[in-house]
This record gives structure tokens, C-alpha cells and sequence, in this order.
């Protein structure tokens, strides 16, 4: 499995969580350190990173054929 999957996989979790009656309740009282909203931010910058990579590697393989 591609790590964009388990990334757009992980981030339907977390929506399902948050839509979850049972998190609702709790999420009422519970503050953490780290919230819901921090996974979801580093889930984003992890595909950020990502795409970055890949438009790196794509402009190296131009300059070799230019």
C-alpha cells in the first residue's frame, strides 16, 4: 500500500472519530496535550512533504534529459 493511502486511510479515521457519538461526549471534557486537529495537521504536512519529494525528483530526471 502507497503511504499517500494509508495517509488519506488514516485521515478518514480521524473524521470518522470525530463524528463518533461516543468521542462527542467525551470530547466535551477531555483536553489533551495533543488534540484530534494536531493529527490531522501532521498527516497534512506529511503529504506535503510528499509531494515536495516527488517535485524534487521529477526536476532532477529534467536536468539529466535537457
Amino acid at each position: 500500500m502507497e503511504l499517500q493511502q494509508l495517509i488519506n486511510k488514516a485521515q478518514e479515521t480521524i473524521a470518522a472519530i470525530c463524528k463518533h457519538p461516543d468521542y462527542q461526549k467525551i470530547a466535551l471534557y477531555y483536553s489533551p496535550d495533543l488534540t484530534i486537529s494536531d493529527a490531522q495537521a501532521a498527516l497534512t504536512f506529511l503529504e506535503l512533504e510528499i509531494h515536495a519529494e516527488a517535485e524534487i525528483n521529477l526536476s532532477q530526471l529534467e536536468e539529466f534529459s535537457a
